[in-house]
């Protein structure tokens, strides 16, 4: 099935292939013949006058990442226990404005070059890199994504490369590059207060994958049976109620899989010389069309109390699986509930959940730009699939990050993040990832 706004992969020097040449010569050739939307919009773009907007609202950045992840897993075989693996990501971004007139046309784009630095077969496997036939991690890997866009008003339609940010889809952003998909999505700010959104994807690239894939439900221990979809829909909006309360509702469906609804609140006050914050979502999921995944029976309720003082920010709250299977949400993605951690999510059947966090910013004490998190979560009274008895786990994770705040290397940033994760029903793991990433304005 050819994708929208997608070119076959061809391999070239590197720096070549990180860094495509944003002209007129080399944009037409971004979309493919039946990517007629795409191609529409960028000829329209090149061709209307270039004035003011398409070229003065024109952004461009190239990201460096240095990603270094070990992961141990503390029982089970020894051979197979550790999974290490050091790499470089490039990331070049080029945006444009919109043409002039009451219909505005423009094209976005992406490239990125991820490079191995150290692997090996019996420790790859951590999501940096791409892995070939024989489980050895590649020397190098390049993607390239290009978005066609029209606004019309305050609504624009995009139609390409996209990551939706989503209650119902959270693309998974915590490795080098962004699991992605293609699709078609429009958003809307038309009406004051309200942010109205939808759209349907038809493939997903992971965030280690060069080729597009159709999407899948996550199993979760094979509580879900094996099935995939080339259709993804969603819609829903996002209401400020006032000047801190916010109401939103979404729904979205994997066709022939499954249906979720979502809806959530958030509001806050000031309290003492601090500043109160609470949120609730809601899901509920079943099946849909041919429900070729199986049965899906699942609500959840994710509920959080924030309190910040200075620097100080404590939080917490409580969490619960209800119905006969685990939560729903897309393979490879993240999920939008307080219990996503760096290692687990806490979303197996009828599993309940108490998780704290405590964060500080170091600027009251002279330091701006050094932060730091920790945070805890237990989950017990859960089923899992192949598990006989009540599954328990719990999970410690730890963040500080450094980001430089002046001179030559403003904008460099050093992050260390640590995990530690114990379970009844699967490996124990302790987790670190050293990141350090800049980004250069061009």
């Amino acid at each position: 099935m050819t994708t929208p706004c997608h070119r076959t992969t061809i391999r070239r020097p590197r720096l070549a292939r990180a860094l495509p040449a944003l002209s007129t010569t080399t944009l037409p050739s971004i979309a493919t013949p039946l990517a007629g939307t795409c191609t529409l919009a960028l000829t329209l773009a090149l061709a209307a006058p270039v004035q003011a907007d398409f070229l003065a609202d024109s952004t461009a950045s190239l990201e460096f990442k240095n990603y270094f992840i070990t992961r141990d897993y503390l029982e089970g075989d020894r051979d197979n226990n550790k999974r290490e693996e050091w790499a470089q990501g490039f990331l070049f971004r080029a945006d444009s404005g919109f043409t002039e007139g009451p219909v505005g046309f423009g094209v976005d784009t992406i490239s990125m070059l991820g490079v191995k630095l150290d692997s090996s077969p019996s420790r790859s496997g951590t999501g940096l890199l791409e892995i070939d036939d024989d489980g050895r991690a590649e020397d190098d890997y390049t993607k390239f994504g290009a978005t066609a866009k029209i606004r019309a008003g305050e609504s624009i339609l995009r139609y390409g490369y996209l990551e939706p940010r989503l209650p119902s889809l959270r693309p998974n952003s915590s490795r080098l590059f962004t699991q992605s998909f293609l699709g078609t999505q429009i958003t809307s700010t038309d009406i004051d207060g309200l942010e109205l959104t939808a759209g349907q994807l038809n493939r997903t690239r992971q965030r280690d994958e060069t080729e597009h894939e159709p999407m899948a439900l996550n199993r979760k221990s094979g509580a879900y049976g094996r099935a995939t979809s080339t259709r993804f829909q969603f819609v829903g909006g996002e209401y400020h109620l006032g000047k801190r309360a916010r109401l939103g509702y979404h729904y979205a469906q994997l066709e022939d899989i499954y249906r979720q609804h979502y809806v959530g609140l958030s509001d806050g006050i000031d309290l003492g010389s601090g500043r109160l914050g609470a949120d609730i979502r809601y899901f509920d999921a079943s099946e849909q069309g041919a429900a070729e995944a199986g049965e899906v029976d699942n609500r959840a309720v994710s509920t959080r109390l924030r309190y910040r003082l200075d620097g100080h920010t404590f939080s917490g709250g409580y969490q619960s699986q209800f119905g006969d299977t685990p939560f729903t949400y897309l393979s490879g993605t993240n999920v939008y509930l307080f219990s996503q951690y760096q290692i687990s999510n806490f979303t197996e059947t009828g599993e309940r959940v108490w998780h704290a966090r405590y964060d500080y910013d170091f600027s009251d004490l002279g330091l701006p730009g050094l932060t730091f998190m920790v945070r805890y979560a237990m989950g017990d009274q859960a089923s899992v699939n192949g598990f006989d008895g009540e599954a328990r786990e719990w999970e410690r994770d730890v963040d500080i990050e450094y980001i430089v705040q002046g001179g030559m290397l403003e904008g460099l940033s050093l992050r260390w993040r640590n995990a530690s994760r114990r379970a009844n029903f699967t490996r124990d793991v302790n987790e670190n990832r050293i990141l350090l990433g800049y980004t250069l304005k061009l």
